[in-house]
Protein backbone atom coordinates (compact mmCIF):
# COMPACT_ATOMS: atom_id res chain seq x y z
CA UNK A 1 0.00 0.00 0.00
CA UNK A 2 1.50 3.30 -1.00
CA UNK A 3 1.40 5.98 2.16
CA UNK A 4 -2.08 8.00 1.93
CA UNK A 5 -1.57 11.89 1.14
CA UNK A 6 -2.96 15.14 1.84
CA UNK A 7 -6.03 15.46 -0.96
CA UNK A 8 -6.52 11.94 -0.99
CA UNK A 9 -9.66 10.12 -0.64
CA UNK A 10 -8.88 6.61 0.83
CA UNK A 11 -11.77 3.94 1.62
CA UNK A 12 -10.65 3.54 5.84
CA UNK A 13 -12.34 1.42 8.36
CA UNK A 14 -13.82 3.09 11.25
CA UNK A 15 -14.85 0.18 13.20
CA UNK A 16 -15.11 -0.31 16.32
CA UNK A 17 -16.66 3.30 16.88
CA UNK A 18 -18.49 4.57 20.11
CA UNK A 19 -21.70 7.01 20.47
CA UNK A 20 -22.38 8.49 17.39
CA UNK A 21 -18.89 8.48 16.01
CA UNK A 22 -19.49 7.28 11.81
CA UNK A 23 -19.27 3.76 11.31
CA UNK A 24 -18.05 1.37 9.18
CA UNK A 25 -15.83 1.40 5.87
CA UNK A 26 -16.38 4.53 4.29
CA UNK A 27 -14.59 7.34 1.80
CA UNK A 28 -12.58 9.96 3.63
CA UNK A 29 -10.30 12.86 3.11
CA UNK A 30 -6.91 13.02 4.35
CA UNK A 31 -5.98 16.79 5.35
CA UNK A 32 -2.83 16.45 7.55
CA UNK A 33 0.47 18.21 6.76
CA UNK A 34 2.67 16.17 4.51
CA UNK A 35 5.37 17.14 7.18
CA UNK A 36 3.80 14.57 9.17
CA UNK A 37 4.02 11.72 6.64
CA UNK A 38 6.70 9.75 8.28
CA UNK A 39 4.31 8.71 11.35
CA UNK A 40 1.65 6.03 10.37
CA UNK A 41 -1.43 8.23 11.63
CA UNK A 42 -3.11 10.35 9.47
CA UNK A 43 -5.79 13.14 10.21
CA UNK A 44 -8.87 12.03 8.31
CA UNK A 45 -12.45 13.87 6.91
CA UNK A 46 -14.87 11.06 6.53
CA UNK A 47 -17.48 11.52 4.04
CA UNK A 48 -21.29 10.08 4.01
CA UNK A 49 -23.89 10.36 1.31
CA UNK A 50 -24.94 13.83 0.63
CA UNK A 51 -28.11 14.97 1.73
CA UNK A 52 -29.80 17.77 1.06
CA UNK A 53 -30.78 19.20 4.46
CA UNK A 54 -27.08 19.36 5.03
CA UNK A 55 -27.10 22.58 2.90
CA UNK A 56 -27.58 24.62 6.14
CA UNK A 57 -25.06 22.91 8.20
CA UNK A 58 -21.57 24.52 8.39
CA UNK A 59 -20.09 21.22 9.64
CA UNK A 60 -21.04 19.13 6.30
CA UNK A 61 -18.98 20.28 3.40
CA UNK A 62 -20.39 19.15 -0.04
CA UNK A 63 -18.40 17.09 -2.08
CA UNK A 64 -19.66 16.92 -5.78
CA UNK A 65 -18.56 13.14 -7.45
CA UNK A 66 -16.07 13.28 -9.95
CA UNK A 67 -13.85 10.64 -12.07
CA UNK A 68 -10.47 12.41 -10.13
CA UNK A 69 -12.54 11.74 -6.54
CA UNK A 70 -13.22 8.35 -7.46
CA UNK A 71 -16.47 8.80 -5.50
CA UNK A 72 -19.50 6.76 -6.30
CA UNK A 73 -21.96 9.55 -5.51
CA UNK A 74 -22.33 12.99 -4.11
CA UNK A 75 -20.89 13.25 -0.77
CA UNK A 76 -20.24 15.57 2.56
CA UNK A 77 -17.13 15.95 4.54
CA UNK A 78 -18.77 15.35 8.49
CA UNK A 79 -16.36 18.12 9.90
CA UNK A 80 -17.97 17.09 13.52
CA UNK A 81 -16.17 13.34 12.40
CA UNK A 82 -12.37 14.30 11.95
CA UNK A 83 -9.99 11.57 13.74
CA UNK A 84 -6.60 10.81 13.69
CA UNK A 85 -6.69 7.19 12.26
CA UNK A 86 -3.55 4.62 11.97
CA UNK A 87 -2.46 4.03 8.33
CA UNK A 88 -3.46 0.23 8.84
CA UNK A 89 -6.63 1.01 8.28
CA UNK A 90 -7.05 2.45 5.22
CA UNK A 91 -7.72 -0.15 2.78
CA UNK A 92 -8.43 0.67 -1.24
CA UNK A 93 -7.04 4.49 -2.80
CA UNK A 94 -10.11 6.16 -4.30
CA UNK A 95 -8.97 9.61 -5.94
CA UNK A 96 -8.06 13.10 -4.96
CA UNK A 97 -10.09 16.12 -4.16
CA UNK A 98 -9.44 19.61 -5.52
CA UNK A 99 -7.42 21.97 -4.10
CA UNK A 100 -10.74 24.24 -4.10
CA UNK A 101 -12.32 21.28 -1.64
CA UNK A 102 -9.35 20.67 0.04
CA UNK A 103 -9.57 24.59 1.30
CA UNK A 104 -13.50 24.65 1.68
CA UNK A 105 -12.42 21.48 4.38
CA UNK A 106 -9.96 23.06 5.90
CA UNK A 107 -11.72 26.51 6.45
CA UNK A 108 -15.01 24.66 7.47
CA UNK A 109 -12.48 23.24 10.12
CA UNK A 110 -11.83 26.73 11.44
CA UNK A 111 -15.27 27.53 11.79
CA UNK A 112 -15.80 24.55 14.14
CA UNK A 113 -13.70 25.13 16.16
CA UNK A 114 -14.17 29.21 16.44
CA UNK A 115 -10.59 29.86 15.67
CA UNK A 116 -10.20 32.96 14.79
Amino acid sequence: MSSPKRGEIWLVQLDPTVGQELQKTRPAIVINSELFAAIPMRIVVPLTSWQSRFQERPFMVAIKRTQDNGLAQDSAGNLLQVRSISVERFTIRLGQVSQNVLQELLAGLVICVDYE
